[in-house]
C-alpha cells in the first residue's frame, strides 16, 4: 500500500460538474483529491481487505437475525420500544437492502481492522463507484497510468444488479434532505441507476413527503409513494412525527427498518462479543460511565454520530483527542484504539463497500486528524502488481 503523487487531470472540475459531482468542492475546500493515489496489490486488496468484508457481512446478517428475536439486545441498541416489530418483521419478510460501508484502519500489512459500519446511510458512495473510476479510465487512456493499472471497483455494476433484481413496476421515489448538495448527488446516481433497469424514479425532498388520511405517504401532488429510498436515518425517523405510522403504511423502505441494527455503533460490542478474538474486529464493550477518561489506548464513540462527531481517544501514549458535536442523548461504547496510518500529513482511512450482500469495492478519505471528520478528502486507488 503506497501513496503516489500525481498530476491532475487539468480538466477534472469541468468534468466533474458535468457528471453532476457537484460537492467536489466543499467551503472552498477540496473534497475530491487526485493530487494523489493509493496504489494496492491484489493480495493485499482479495486477501486483507475483500475476504474480510464479506466474512464480516455475513457476522452482521447472522447477528440481525440473532437481535431481532430479542427484545433484549433491540433495547440495548436503542432502539424504542414501538419499533420492535417493525424492525423484526422487515427482517423477517426479508426486506430488500442495497448497499452498506465497513470503514477500516489498514496500512497494508496484517489484518484490516473495523472502526465502524454504515449501513444505512452511508456517504461516498458516488465517488467511490463512479467518480474515482472515471479517472482511472481515464489516466490510461491518456497515457499517465499503465494500461494494466485495474481498481477494486464493481460498486456501479453491482448496484445495476441490485436495482434489477427489484423488479419495481411502481415508482421508485428518491429522497434526501432539502439544500444538501452531497445527499443529492448520491440519490441522484442511484436515481439513474434505478432509470437504466427500466425503474421509473422521482425525487422527492424528505421534508415534502405528506401523510394522507388513509395513513399513505404521498408527495406533493398527493401521489402514492409505493417505494421510497430515504437518505435520513432510521434513529432520527423513530423519534419523528411520522415514524409512528411506517409500521401500518404500505410504502417499501429502502433501506429497510433492520438496516437500525447495523447502522449504530452499539453494534460493535455485540460483534466483538459474538465473535470475540476475530482478526478484523476490535474489542468494544459499552461505556457505562462517560464522566471517567478515556483509558489509554482506547476511543470512545457514541452509538449515534456522524462523521467524526463526539468521538474521544488516547493513544497509547497518552495523546487525547477530541471532536464536539450534537450526538450526546444516546449511549457510547469503548473500542479498542486501532491507529490510522499516516501518510505524508494525512491519516488514511478505508471504506470498504458491500453492495446486496457482496464485497464490491473502496474508496479511501484522509484527514489530518486520527478521527475522520466531514473535512476528510477523497483520493482514488488502483490496483498495480
Amino acid at each position: 500500500m503506497k501513496k503516489i503523487h500525481c498530476a491532475e487531470r487539468p480538466d477534472w472540475k469541468q468534468t466533474a460538474e458535468q457528471l453532476g459531482f457537484l460537492f467536489h468542492t466543499i467551503d472552498d475546500e477540496p473534497y475530491w483529491d487526485e493530487s494523489a493515489y493509493y496504489q494496492f496489490t491484489l493480495k493485499q486488496i482479495e486477501d486483507d481487505l475483500e475476504d474480510p468484508t464479506t466474512e464480516i457481512h455475513e457476522m452482521c446478517m447472522d447477528l440481525v437475525a440473532r437481535v431481532v428475536q430479542s427484545e433484549e439486545l433491540l433495547e440495548r441498541l436503542s432502539i424504542p420500544a414501538p419499533f420492535f416489530d417493525l424492525v423484526r418483521t422487515s427482517w423477517l419478510e426479508g426486506h430488500p437492502h442495497l448497499y452498506g460501508r465497513m470503514d477500516f484502519s489498514y496500512n497494508g500489512t496484517g489484518p484490516a481492522k473495523l472502526l465502524e459500519l454504515n449501513y444505512d446511510t452511508p456517504t461516498s458512495l458516488y465517488e467511490a463507484a463512479a467518480f474515482q473510476w472515471g479517472w482511472l479510465e481515464q489516466c490510461i487512456e491518456r497515457g499517465v497510468l499503465p494500461a494494466h493499472a485495474d481498481q477494486f471497483n464493481s460498486i456501479d455494476t453491482k448496484l445495476h444488479q441490485a436495482f434489477a433484481q427489484l423488479q419495481l413496476k411502481e415508482p421508485f421515489y428518491f429522497a434526501s434532505m432539502k439544500g444538501s448538495v452531497e445527499d443529492k448527488g448520491t440519490t441522484d446516481y442511484l436515481r439513474l441507476i434505478a432509470e437504466k433497469v427500466g425503474i421509473q424514479s422521482r425525487h422527492i425532498d424528505i421534508e415534502d413527503i405528506g401523510l394522507n388520511s388513509d395513513g399513505r405517504f404521498v408527495d406533493l401532488e398527493e401521489r402514492w409513494i409505493p417505494h421510497l429510498f430515504k437518505l435520513h436515518a432510521w434513529e432520527f425517523i423513530f423519534h419523528e412525527p411520522f415514524g409512528a405510522a411506517i409500521a401500518e403504511c404500505d410504502t417499501q423502505f429502502f433501506e429497510p427498518a433492520w438496516k437500525s441494527i447495523i447502522s449504530n455503533k452499539g453494534i460493535l460490542p455485540l460483534l466483538w462479543e459474538f465473535n470475540k478474538g476475530h482478526p478484523n474486529l476490535l474489542a468494544a464493550h459499552l461505556d457505562t460511565d462517560t464522566s471517567k477518561a478515556v483509558p489509554k489506548g482506547w476511543v470512545r464513540k457514541p452509538f449515534f454520530s456522524r462523521e467524526g462527531a463526539n468521538i474521544e481517544l488516547q493513544t497509547a501514549d497518552g495523546l487525547i483527542v477530541k471532536e464536539d458535536g450534537p450526538y450526546t442523548d444516546a449511549p457510547f461504547i469503548l473500542q479498542e484504539f486501532a491507529p490510522l496510518p499516516k501518510f505524508d500529513d494525512s491519516y488514511t482511512l478505508i471504506g470498504s463497500w458491500v453492495i446486496g450482500d457482496q464485497a464490491a469495492g473502496i474508496g479511501v478519505r484522509e484527514d489530518n486528524s486520527l478521527i475522520t471528520k466531514d473535512s476528510s478528502r477523497f483520493l482514488p486507488h488502483l490496483i498495480l502488481d
